[in-house]
Order: C-alpha cells, then sequence, then structure tokens
C-alpha cells in the first residue's frame, strides 16, 4: 500500500513508524493478551504507560518540576472554556491577544465566564501578522493573559515569548505547533493543546500548568475539568482517552529518537522554507499573505492568482498522493499542514507538482 502525503491540518498524520508499532501491539500489548484500548487505566500496566508518556514529554519540553502535566478530554476547543473556569478567579477578567480564528474562538467562550480585554489584535490587516507586545494595552489586574501560538487557519505563529512584567500568568494555545521546536515552559503559567497535530490522534488534550494557579476555578466547574482534582489524581479521576496517551507516549519516543525538538526544530525550518520559497518564488501564481517575520513553520495558506484553477488544483494534487490541501472555508484558497510526522520529502513532492502545474497553466 502506497500511504499518501498528509497535509491535513488535523486530525493530521502519525508518525508511520508509531503507527507501525500500534498495528504490532494491537492485538497483544507486550504479552498482556489484549490493547490497551482493553485494559484497565488503573491496572499496573497501563499506569507505566500513563506515567512514561508524561516523563517523555517533560524530558522533550524540560517542564519544571513545580508544573503540572495533564491528559484530558475536550480538545483545545475545550480548554476555551476550561481555562477560564480554572484560571479566571476571583478577578474575574482576562486579557486576551486576538490573531485569527482561533483568538476569537477563545475570546468569545471565555466572555461567558467573565469579562475579557482584548488588549491586542490584528483584525485590521486581515490576521497576516503577530502584534508586537509594545502595542498591547494590558490590565494589571487581569487573573491571566492568554495568547495563540500558532493560528492554524490563518498562517500566523510568535517566534517570540512575550515578556509579562507585572506577574500575571501567560496562558498559551499551542495545539498546532507544540513539539515542533523547544520552548521555555517556565515563561508561561499554562499551556494547553490538542493532541490531533504533533502528538498524537484527536481525543486527547495536554496541559501544562503552573502548581501556584491550581485551586483557583469556579466553583460549578465538573469536577473532571478541575485542574487540580485532575493533577491531584495524575489525570486518572475519571476514564482517561487511553489510547490516545498510548499513542501520544509513542510519538514522544519517536522525538527523542530523531534527536529532540532542536533536531525536529531544523527539519521543520528546511521544511517550510521550501514550501514558502516555492509560493514567494512563482511569480505570483501563488500567493501567502503572512507578514515573512510572522509565516507559520506548520501551517502554510496559500491562494492561486487565478482561484478558478483552484478545483483543477486539488484534483490533480489528489492524483499525486497529495492529500489535504484544500483551505478552511473560513479564508478559502489552500492550505498545506506539514506537522512533524509530515517530512521534508513530502513537502518536496508538493512544491513539484506546484512548479509543474504552475507551468501548465500560468
Amino acid at each position: 500500500m502506497q500511504r499518501t502525503h498528509n497535509f491535513s491540518a488535523g486530525p493530521s498524520a502519525i508518525p508511520t513508524e508509531v503507527l507501525a508499532q500500534a498495528q504490532a501491539e494491537l492485538l497483544d500489548y507486550r504479552g498482556t493478551g489484549m490493547s490497551v484500548m482493553e485494559m484497565s487505566h488503573r491496572g499496573k500496566v497501563f499506569m507505566e504507560v500513563a506515567h512514561q508518556a508524561e516523563s517523555d514529554l517533560r524530558e522533550l519540553l524540560a517542564i519544571p518540576a513545580n508544573y503540572k502535566v495533564l491528559f484530558l478530554q475536550g480538545g483545545g476547543k475545550g480548554e476555551f472554556s476550561l481555562v477560564p473556569m480554572n484560571l479566571m478567579g476571583v478577578a474575574g477578567r482576562a486579557d486576551y491577544v486576538n490573531t485569527g480564528h482561533w483568538s476569537e474562538g477563545a475570546i468569545q467562550e471565555a466572555r461567558k465566564y467573565g469579562a475579557v480585554d482584548v488588549i491586542a489584535s490584528s483584525a485590521d490587516r486581515g490576521f497576516t501578522y503577530v502584534p508586537a507586545q509594545t502595542a498591547w494595552s494590558p490590565n494589571p489586574g487581569a487573573a491571566y493573559r492568554h495568547i495563540c501560538t500558532n493560528e492554524t487557519i490563518h498562517g500566523v505563529e510568535y517566534f517570540w515569548t512575550p515578556e509579562i512584567g507585572d506577574g500575571v500568568p501567560l496562558v498559551a494555545d499551542m495545539s498546532s505547533h507544540i513539539l515542533s521546536r523547544p520552548l521555555e515552559v517556565s515563561k508561561f503559567g499554562c499551556i494547553y493543546g490538542g493532541a490531533q497535530k504533533n502528538i498524537g490522534p484527536s481525543g486527547l488534550t495536554v496541559v501544562i500548568v503552573r502548581e501556584d494557579l491550581l485551586g483557583r476555578a469556579h466553583p460549578l466547574t465538573p469536577s473532571v475539568f478541575d485542574y487540580a482534582q485532575q493533577a491531584a489524581s495524575d489525570s486518572m479521576l475519571n476514564t482517561p482517552p487511553t489510547f490516545g496517551v498510548y499513542l501520544a507516549g509513542l510519538t514522544f519516543q519517536w522525538l527523542k529518537k530523531r534527536g529532540g525538538l532542536a533536531a525536529m526544530e531544523a527539519v521543520n525550518v528546511a521544511k517550510a522554507g521550501e514550501l514558502y520559497g516555492c509560493i514567494d518564488a512563482s511569480g505570483g501564481f501563488y500567493r501567502n499573505t503572512v507578514e515573512k517575520a510572522d509565516r507559520s513553520r506548520m501551517n502554510v495558506p496559500f491562494f492561486l492568482k487565478d482561484e478558478s484553477l483552484n478545483a483543477e488544483f486539488l484534483r490533480q494534487a489528489e492524483a499525486r498522493g497529495l492529500s489535504g490541501l484544500k483551505g478552511h472555508k473560513a479564508v478559502g484558497g489552500m492550505r498545506a499542514s506539514i506537522y512533524n510526522a509530515t517530512g521534508l520529502d513530502a513537502v518536496m513532492a508538493l512544491t513539484a507538482f506546484m512548479r509543474e502545474f504552475a507551468q501548465r497553466h500560468g
């Protein structure tokens, strides 16, 4: 069987080696006579799986000891509600920076639980840049300050970490680029992300939260969504997404074997350079509207000069084994998501096709 080059935004590609190992262990996980999906989440075997996954994630991200790692459910979008439920506390208000579709979603959900101050926005230029911190208007009384560090739809990424001098915790939605490069966790109070980009399958959510921020949950917060209660029970307050945790653990081991996040970043820089280079050298046949300094390495939206060719571009791409290139309905055009599991070979196959298509139709 020939595997397609998968450019889907999520659920997205999972490393072939990870899938092969999961396949080999599906019917009999290491002599247990059952799969990880079938065993008790409180049993010794799965507890070892979960603890190893957490240990490997801590190693990859160099997570300090005073941070809890939670394996939850609800996806990144669920965290749009869980963050204010858990962190807004008595302050009753929070700061948000708006850099696109997912920032807007987080803002809308947070407003159900308290006051939200949008302290900066790039809506004025169609979400094509990250507002400089000097343009922010922060509220020192905020419970936290929220950013989306990579906008999957608009293709905008932070390549800098805000310096928060007033002690307000920085919270980040990192769903679509976590584990794509090294990260200084200690600069954040809370980091969260859905797994279905760089971690594993959909259905698993990872939350990394500083211990001093626990215990602030709104009284109406369901127990299974209370960070403090989940931290106290090692994410076992309810049945966790066991197969998701297992696959995430295999992905963490895959990353370690490949040299960790610094090595992964070098590959991702090469992939993004190849794709953006093709777009920029097309003479306007293809275009990307994001400021070059803020172009995402993970999600590359682009548009054809003649949009009447969109359907033909996608048809021919599929025929070449290049899938998942249709842009999000909110912006149209095309989008190539080039997460960790989508290799440089896939990107080069895409750019070769793009150049050929431009020559035929330019």
